[in-house]
């Protein structure tokens, strides 16, 4: 069948790059946060929680991504922050990279699909100490020293590789993965999801919404009644977020994620908050980003809800990483 011929094909191609001398290194240590699953599954937020915990270390992370979905790829690498200053926009950037940059002062952000050329660039010209691989799972080519794997409660074990599931590789990659951060679980149900799954250490997070910020409009009160428009890989687990928090959802507009909106599509979500009632439009730090240049409804308010994680053994992470910073000081 097609899913286990391409299961086959990701792992020849592990395989290959994990031969002595395949893979390219960089000077400072890297930090690989991916997922084995298309889709959300919180591993953003731990990058930009893991940038600022270094830069309040002292360090001078880069975060290293490929930029998915930007409209506007140059063939050299693209600094979208320099530690100082936000340098470039949201087609430039790419949505996630530019969230990342205002996200996170302090911490340079450089996009390109060689992510060996953009930490080069980090160290030459930004004076990176370490590098945060984002969604560096897959990214074979770029030896790292710490490789982070973030998922949902279950669901990996429960998926198949694509096209038949969401897995990007069989589970057996796993085995390459130095932790385990399952969202949506306790320490002990992680840990034991973990060595079921084969990887040492397994860290339990949940997701947590920061207060909301005014996009648009006034800040919104408290418990308000909104239309959520996420472009997201899982719009639904940001809405039952919001309704934990004592939001009353509405509806929920659906996009693709990293969606590029529109004028028209902006319109028809304002045209469901008058239909609902509702106090205007919620959304994510991710979707705000792509709101930029964009003429917004007018007398709609919007309000974006940063996502963080919390993972109460927040230690063992940072452990490991200051171990990798004493071995290359």
């Amino acid at each position: 069948m097609l899913h286990t011929l391409y299961g086959r094909l990701a792992l020849a191609r592990r395989a290959w790059y994990e031969r002595p001398g395949a893979r390219r290194h960089l000077e400072r240590p890297v930090v690989s946060v991916g997922n084995l699953s298309v889709g959300g599954t919180g591993k953003t937020p731990l990058v930009a929680a893991l940038a600022a915990w270094l830069v309040s270390q002292g360090e001078r992370p880069a975060i290293l991504s490929r930029g998915y979905a930007r409209r506007i790829a140059d063939a050299a690498p693209t600094v979208v922050s320099d530690g100082t200053a936000v340098l470039t926009d949201v087609a430039r950037a790419g949505d996630e990279p530019l969230m990342l940059a205002r996200a996170v002062p302090g911490a340079a952000v450089v996009v390109a699909a060689d992510r060996h050329a953009a930490g080069r660039v980090a160290e030459t010209s930004l004076g990176a100490t370490i590098h945060v691989l984002d969604d560096g799972f897959q990214h074979l080519t770029l030896a790292r020293d710490l490789d982070v794997v973030v998922t949902g409660p279950g669901a990996i074990a429960a998926d198949h590789v694509l096209p038949k599931g969401r897995l990007r590789e069989p589970v057996s990659a796993l085995s390459r993965a130095s932790l385990l951060v399952v969202v949506g679980a306790d320490d002990d149900a992680a840990q034991a999801e973990a060595r079921a799954l084969g990887v040492a250490v397994g860290l339990g997070a949940s997701r947590r919404l920061s207060p909301p910020i005014a996009v648009q409009g006034p800040p919104p009160p408290s418990r308000p009644r909104v239309v959520v428009m996420a472009g997201l890989g899982q719009p639904a687990q940001f809405a039952e977020a919001l309704a934990a928090t004592g939001c009353d959802v509405a509806e929920v507009c659906r996009f693709p994620d990293h969606h590029w909106y529109t004028a028209a599509d902006l319109a028809g979500v304002a045209a469901r908050v008058t239909a609902s009632g509702a106090w205007g439009i919620a959304t994510t730090d991710k979707d705000a980003v792509r709101l930029d240049g964009l003429a917004l409804p007018p007398a709609v308010a919007i309000a974006r809800w940063p996502l963080t994680l919390d993972v109460p053994r927040w230690h063992v992470l940072t452990d490991a990483v200051r171990l990798l910073l004493g071995r290359r000081s």
